[in-house]
């Protein structure tokens, strides 16, 4: 096996350094490996048997399940015996990839089941539309580059080789799970601290739709007739939508962990009688699940309208599709209840309906929606992972949601309205130790951390050094960079001057220009930034070995494009210190900041915080981003990034001479590119 360096990708080589690696994964792995006659290497992961709507279609072991034992449930209450052979809902975590996980504790557990097909994951479409296999040479005037195909594949299996070896596992198959599998991987690893929602959960929209009555003939305006409810769930299916369960939604919102495709959840408040009449028959016809909200004192009495039986809940809950979920003991509002009472809705409703039903109430729905700070603490007291509320006058999508606590919901009234909103948001591709310049170029929009940032990501990356200074937009008009941000720092003795502090080479004009003399040792040790048709490297500048343009090639001999950035913010998936931004001048003062750098499945990224924030926090937030590796631009003034032809910053930048942008793929050159005027060092 070679030698190569230590591959550290975010929290992934905490998990690869370790031999119980897929015992804390909780992922039963089958690799096959085949080599074919052009070297290249074909795994084979088995994953588990899942249905549409990710509930695996097998029988398997819970805790819930034996042969006529009576179980302890994980909150010390005996659970009801349950007969050898029948089926139970998993109580962990992801039922569709069999993780085991837990969203309330963020704990893994053994796998239920031995895992058959991967998922597949893929971005949303590039906003401009290009996609294709390769990205097209940059051509004309600016000089020709060629991507290399097979590269980004084999540096990735050299780069996963070394990881590999930590776990005694073929490098391809470890390969092979980091690339399928990461993605969720890391969503695991990096939740949100509970009850926060994760800030990659922010960017779905998942609406959470309530129903309270089901029967033939209405009796008030929110009642549903059966054939009503068919239609919806027929709108459904034509539409696309993927009904999920809670704990998928409950997982994605903690852990920012893809969605499949327009995700919607259902769910049924009160108990009524019409749920498992109508109802019911309807989830198993199409196969999709729901959430049921069970008030304790309702159930088996005539209390108003008709109401649900133990029985009934019972053969309910023993199936896949169907979650139960505490609606308190009384259903009284709860807002400004007394901690005891509030103590007996939350406490009491859960045993007596894990008791009567031998499963997990793992979710609490408020009765009315109504709720104060002290229905939330006492909620979570009692061993909830999520609450689900509701607001008519501010109906909410999951991910616009406060918190766990307070998931909202929307009427179904609205149901034809919010089949075409629904989104899974930005689905995480597999993580690529590599770089990927084949991918559409598309647009984010994300706020993390309570800071507003736009990110663009894919294609491939080049500089312009334009030779005057001008606003970014006008400096890639009639070029075939489609989205570009300002650049390295430059020198602010004339107006026009295009002097760049440290050395600069761009294949938009071809010329490396050396950094002045006086000017390069106070550089030293910042991120030089090295181009290539399909790498990208981010090393120390050592103003001895880096003023050439032979040092800069010694580094990356296809070196197409080179500059020097301001600091450094995310060095291999870990966010950087304030110490490592050396003595730049108001480094962690609050200011828009400008950075790029490559995403964990390797393809360049660029951005802009919207609103001012420091270094340091910076970094934090782009490593929660997925940065692996970032580097601060010019900022403050300068701060400016495009698409399109158009500015995305609400102000008039300051003119720049030097900006990052990416091609997409298929993008030609046909055009005249800026030339550098060159100046005395």
């Amino acid at each position: 096996m070679p030698t190569v360096p230590q591959v550290s990708v975010g929290s992934l080589s905490q998990i690869f350094k370790i031999r119980r690696s897929f015992k804390v994964l909780g992922l039963v792995l089958t690799s096959t490996l085949s080599a074919t006659c052009c070297g290249l290497v074909e795994a084979q992961l088995v994953y588990s048997q899942t249905s549409s709507y990710g509930v695996s279609n097998q029988a398997y072991p819970t805790p819930y399940s034996g042969s006529g034992q009576t179980v302890q449930t994980p909150y010390g209450i005996p659970s009801q015996s349950v007969e050898s052979g029948q089926a139970n809902q998993t109580p962990y975590g992801m039922p569709s990839q069999s993780h085991g996980f837990d969203p309330s504790t963020n704990q893994f557990g053994e796998p239920d089941v031995s895992p058959t097909e991967d998922p597949t994951q893929s971005y949303p479409s590039s906003e401009d539309g290009v996609s294709s296999p390769r990205s097209a040479p940059f051509t004309g005037n600016c000089g020709t580059t060629t991507v290399d195909s097979s590269g980004g594949f084999a540096q990735l299996v050299s780069n996963v080789s070394q990881t590999a070896s930590w776990v005694e596992q073929p490098a391809i198959g470890m390969g092979a799970l980091l690339g399928q599998v990461a993605p969720q991987i890391m969503a695991y690893l990096n939740p949100a601290p509970l009850p926060d929602i994760n800030p990659l959960a922010r960017q779905a929209k998942v609406p959470v739709m309530m129903y309270h009555d089901i029967l033939p003939q209405k009796q008030v305006f929110f009642d549903v007739t059966p054939k009503e409810f068919e239609s919806h769930l027929k709108l459904i299916k034509k539409k696309g939508l993927t009904p999920i369960s809670m704990d998928q939604l409950v997982t994605h919102l903690r852990t920012g962990a893809p969605l499949p495709p327009k995700p919607i959840v259902l769910t049924f408040d009160d108990g009524y009688k019409g749920h498992y009449d109508y109802v019911y028959p309807l989830l198993k016809k199409y196969n999709y699940p729901a959430v049921f909200a069970i008030y304790t004192a309702k159930v088996g009495k005539k209390m108003g309208r008709s109401s649900l039986t133990w029985e009934h809940l019972r053969e309910m809950a023993k199936d896949p599709l169907i979650t139960i979920a505490s609606h308190s003991v009384t259903h009284k509002v709860m807002d400004g209840m007394s901690p005891r009472q509030l103590g007996i809705e939350t406490q009491q409703s859960k045993q007596i309906l894990e008791s009567q039903l031998g499963v997990p109430i793992r979710y609490f729905v408020y009765p009315e929606g109504k709720f104060d700070q002290a229905a939330i603490e006492a909620v979570e007291a009692a061993g909830y992972a999520a609450a689900l509320t509701m607001d008519d006058n501010d109906e909410q999508l999951a991910g616009q949601s406060r918190n766990l606590f307070a998931i909202g919901r929307i009427g179904q009234s609205r149901m034809e309205e919010m089949v075409d909103i629904a989104w899974e948001g930005p689905q995480a591709a597999p993580i690529n130790l590599g770089f990927d310049f084949a991918a559409p170029v598309r647009r984010l929009d994300a706020t993390i951390d309570n800071t507003p940032f736009i990110f663009i990501a894919g294609g491939r990356p080049v500089t312009i050094h334009a030779n005057t200074r001008g606003q970014v937009p006008e400096i890639i008009a009639g070029t075939p960079v489609i989205a570009a941000v300002d650049g390295g720092f430059f020198s602010l003795e004339m107006l026009d001057s295009n002097e760049m502090l440290g050395p600069v080479y761009s294949q938009s004009h071809g010329q490396f220009i050396p950094g002045k003399r006086g000017e390069i040792p106070f550089l030293k040790e910042r991120p030089l930034v090295l181009i290539g048709p399909s790498a990208v490297k981010f090393i120390p500048f050592d103003p001895q070995k880096h003023n050439s343009l032979e040092g800069i090639q010694a580094e990356m001999p296809e070196v197409t494009d080179a500059f020097v950035a301001a600091g450094w913010l995310v060095d291999r998936g870990q966010p950087q210190p304030l110490e490592r931004f050396g003595k730049l001048y108001s480094v962690n003062e609050l200011r828009h900041r400008a950075f790029w750098g490559i995403n964990q499945q390797g393809q360049p990224q660029i951005g802009v915080s919207t609103e001012p924030i420091g270094s340091v926090d910076l970094g934090i937030a782009l490593a929660k981003a997925g940065f692996r590796d970032a580097v601060m631009l010019d900022s403050g003034a300068s701060t400016s990034l495009a698409f399109k032809g158009a500015s995305l910053v609400g102000y008039t930048p300051r003119p720049v001479p030097h900006v990052v942008g990416l091609i997409p793929p298929g993008g030609t050159a046909d055009t005249v590119c800026p030339v550098v005027t060159s100046s005395t060092r």
